[in-house]
């Protein structure tokens, strides 16, 4: 057995119990970033897991299997590649997203009139003064919490679409409703949904080539799960609303090897459109609110009726049953409510020094997609695949912890030097972008993209020809 527990846990949701030891390679150790979670070697693990799940593609096509291997610290830049993005020599880190966009996430952690500790994300930012019945700006906003209860707060939030959450210990949210849910769960959900014939992979130079992918996703976890699957030949199709505001890095960076066309699904043209590219389409991926593309007709079973053996792949905060399914969610309220970030603080809850639940779960819904098409190719049949952020958190806190003389002082980012090793020069319609590359190392296919990152609207939405 390979000696990473998430790894192992990933196996025996795909129902492979190979051994894997002669596979199967992953080198080095937590801590690498300063943290007490070993962020490291479980994102290793989920990368040598998608690993072995290409590596099955592979097989079923050729009969050959690969090595697989991957090394700790560069999977762990993978949870911060946005972080190392340059173009024409200039970082991008700063520049995601509009000025009043990155001032919107600057609320963060406050506390309320019963002692807890509250966490504000921005996403609708211009709605919370009028919630707060406060001034808008982040100055006043300390004073007028201070007179909610948390409960209260947290309700409100909720009722008015905003996003905040009570910081919440682990044990709290196992005794949650949506805790109790979710623990019930696989981090990776599997399910068939429908029946259809074997499909034999398309011949190729890698395991996904002449795979097509829907990608409706946004910010981050959706998009790293199409840019996952690009890496090993999908042809990845980005469908966007016209009218969303550019995502900056977040979109450059989650762009790799993909095309990227316009929808709007407000428009009985466009989603008719979308309905015509389904039909020829093996994954579609989306991240909308829980329930937000069923309303407009895109349910999994209404697409497996239309395209037998679709794969669908949904990713969200809370996860895809229980009261707050449809709760909207980002990275940071995953950490607060799942006990991870009152774990990380000292005195205080804290943030991860990376976007943990953000890439870990684009790779682990990249890692269902892959074993869905491997059991499509092998029995046949249409599946849906879920996670969510909150699901990802729960699964880093079932692993151990380092002694905090062992990471406290460490760097928050990957020194120069090593992050230079691992990116790659692309010339891309933005300028000449330095990026983080590919980090899982196969013996037979490797790694890359075919296409470079492309702003928003640059292609048709069209299918490539096989």
């Amino acid at each position: 057995m390979v000696n990473n527990a998430v790894f192992n846990e990933l196996m025996a949701i795909a129902g492979w119990s190979d051994g894997f030891d002669e596979q199967v390679s992953i080198t080095g150790h937590d801590p690498v970033l300063p943290t007490r979670f070993q962020i490291g070697e479980m994102v290793a693990g989920i990368h040598a897991a998608r690993g072995v799940a290409v590596s099955k593609l592979w097989e079923l096509e050729t009969g050959r299997k690969q090595q697989v291997a991957i090394d700790v610290r560069a999977a762990t830049a993978t949870l911060q590649s946005y972080v190392y993005l340059k173009i024409d020599g200039e970082e991008q880190r700063q520049q995601q997203a509009p000025a009043q966009q990155r001032q919107a996430y600057g609320i963060g952690f406050q506390k309320t009139r019963d002692g807890r500790w509250f966490y504000i994300h921005g996403y609708g930012r211009q709605r919370i003064p009028a919630l707060l019945q406060c001034e808008d700006n982040l100055e006043s906003m300390p004073d007028v919490i201070s007179r909610w209860d948390s409960q209260e707060l947290e309700d409100a939030f909720a009722e008015a679409g905003l996003c905040g959450a009570i910081v919440r210990s682990a044990d709290e949210w196992l005794s949650h409703p949506q805790g109790i849910v979710l623990q019930e769960l696989p981090v990776v959900e599997i399910v068939k949904i429908g029946d259809s014939t074997p499909e034999p992979l398309p011949t190729g130079e890698q395991p996904l080539s002449g795979i097509r992918v829907l990608d409706l996703t946004i910010v981050l976890a959706g998009p790293t799960c199409g840019r996952t699957l690009a890496e090993h030949g999908a042809d990845v199709l980005k469908i966007i609303s016209p009218e969303r505001p550019a995502g900056g890095a977040f979109d450059m960076d989650t762009g790799h090897g993909k095309r990227a066309a316009f929808l709007d699904l407000l428009k009985d043209s466009d989603k008719e459109k979308l309905w015509s590219l389904i039909r020829e389409a093996d994954v579609f991926s989306q991240s909308y609110r829980h329930g937000a593309l069923a309303g407009k007709g895109f349910h999994p079973e209404a697409l497996a009726e239309v395209r037998p053996g679709i794969i669908y792949t949904s990713v969200n905060c809370y996860g895809h049953e229980g009261p707050w399914s449809g709760r909207r969610g980002w990275e940071q309220l995953g950490q607060v409510v799942s006990g991870v970030a009152d774990e990380e603080g000292i005195g205080a809850p804290r943030l991860l020094p990376a976007a943990v639940n953000d890439f870990n779960t684009g790779y682990l819904a990249a890692f269902g997609t892959l074993v869905a098409l491997e059991r499509r190719a092998r029995e046949g049949g249409s599946y849906r695949v879920r996670v969510s952020l909150t699901q990802s958190s729960m699964l880093l806190h079932r692993q151990g912890r380092i002694p905090q003389d062992e990471w406290w002082g460490r760097e928050r980012m990957l020194p120069p030097e090593e992050i230079s090793s691992l990116t790659a020069e692309t010339d891309t319609p933005y300028g000449r972008m330095t990026h983080l590359a590919p980090v899982l190392q196969l013996s037979e296919t490797p790694t890359r993209w075919r296409l470079p990152s492309v702003p928003m609207g640059t292609h048709q939405p069209v299918w490539l020809e096989r």
